[in-house]
């Protein structure tokens, strides 16, 4: 099997992302990026997530030798670390870390550097068309850079964005579709469909924090529009922003107290330490949704070029991106290449209106986590009552 075969794990499935051989080589050389797009699961008695942890995977904590890919398979699930190579039934003190994530000194030399990076951005983008058949792939798309060079891998792919009337999102995605000639297909989002996926979300997540629930829900919508209409996977443009510096507080480093790093490249290595966990939250919601996710920029080749990037390639004054934009001159519209992007949770509208409706239902800003305890109402049995001093 090659790297860009995906095996998606069934109820029977041991392994998620590769091959047992690979897992194998990888622990064997203990190389943290050996050409895969990730992988968690069970190997000869190991249990095993990949450096960047981009395959959710998950213990019982009350019975160490009971693992699954989804939580909800569990009584107490805990996620298990990125990086772990343990035995099953260990427990969970016991030591598992087998890869970590490297940080290599820049590349000094900035043509050699993007040429990895344009390399490494186009093979695995086109990876996505390669099969045969590429009929079973759709696009999540938000208009920004990210999601449009993924889309220019499946030029034939139709292309998802969901939001609020108004949102910018849907806007971005419009103007961008229309520059690039492709088809778009808008998931027009209203106050009914968070109600009624918000409890979805959070059995599947295990999750009630408004955050986290507002950048799952507009991506679980498109991916459950995107099976509705026959597709089998959801491409997405996830990691683009830990890899190559597309947050502020990245940008400001180190006078964001958001990041305890002092550089552009040590506050990337620290949010890169955050991709477990949002992978696992991303990869749980499309599944939900009965799709499979690929993320061809979260591939081993495209990360480890990107870890080489100087800091004035990463975050250039006011410019984020600089590389990835640099990289797909050509190959997206300059329009797409230099738009700025939008959190999706405020893009989409989905964090504003989650807002409104807590407010509406007597969950009021004076109170702490107002929108918390909506979610936690909503999610009990029987209609979300006002709480007391609500009105």
């Amino acid at each position: 099997m090659s790297a860009d075969e995906t095996v998606t794990p069934g109820a029977d499935a041991s392994l998620d992302g590769v091959s047992p051989e690979e897992v194998r080589d990888a622990i064997e050389t203990q190389e943290p990026f050996s050409g895969t797009g990730g992988f968690a699961g069970e190997v000869d008695g190991n249990l095993v997530r990949d450096v960047l942890g981009r395959r959710p995977l998950f213990v019982d904590a009350d019975d160490a030798s009971a693992w699954a890919f989804d939580p909800g398979r569990l009584s107490d699930p805990v996620s298990v670390p990125a990086g772990t190579v343990r035995d099953i039934g260990a427990s969970a003190e016991a030591p598992a870390q087998h890869w970590t994530l490297p940080d290599p000194e820049p590349t000094a030399d900035d043509d050699a550097a993007l040429a990895a990076v344009r390399d490494a951005v186009l093979a695995r983008t086109r990876a996505l068309g390669v099969d045969d058949d590429t009929d079973d792939v759709a696009v999540a798309f938000s208009g920004g850079v990210d999601s449009a060079v993924v889309a220019t891998g499946v030029p034939d792919a139709p292309c998802y964005v969901a939001g609020f009337e108004g949102c910018h999102d849907v806007a971005a995605a419009r103007a961008a579709a229309a520059e690039m000639d492709r088809d778009l297909r808008v998931v027009e989002l209203t106050h009914d469909d968070i109600r009624e996926a918000v409890p979805e979300l959070v059995d599947v997540l295990g999750r009630t924090n408004p955050m986290d629930l507002s950048i799952a829900l507009p991506l679980f919508l498109v991916a459950e529009r995107a099976a509705a209409d026959g597709f089998d996977r959801l491409a997405l443009g996830q990691g683009a922003d830990e890899l190559f510096g597309g947050y502020a507080k990245v940008e400001r480093a180190p006078d964001d107290p958001r990041v305890a790093a002092d550089t552009v490249r040590g506050a990337r290595h620290e949010l890169l330490g955050t991709l477990p966990d949002q992978a696992e939250r991303d990869v749980l919601a499309v599944r939900a949704a009965g799709i499979e996710p690929v993320a061809p920029l979260l591939h081993d080749d495209v990360v480890a070029a990107a870890l080489d990037l100087p800091g004035h390639l990463l975050v250039d004054g006011d410019r984020r991106k600089v590389a990835l934009r640099e990289v797909t001159r050509g190959v997206v519209p300059d329009s797409v290449r230099t738009a700025d992007k939008k959190a999706v949770q405020y893009g989409t509208y989905v964090s504003r209106e989650l807002d409104r409706l807590a407010r509406r239902a007597g969950y009021k800003r004076r109170m702490d986590n107002h929108v918390e305890r909506y979610v936690r109402a909503l999610v009990s049995d029987g209609p979300v009552t006002p709480p007391d001093g609500g009105s």
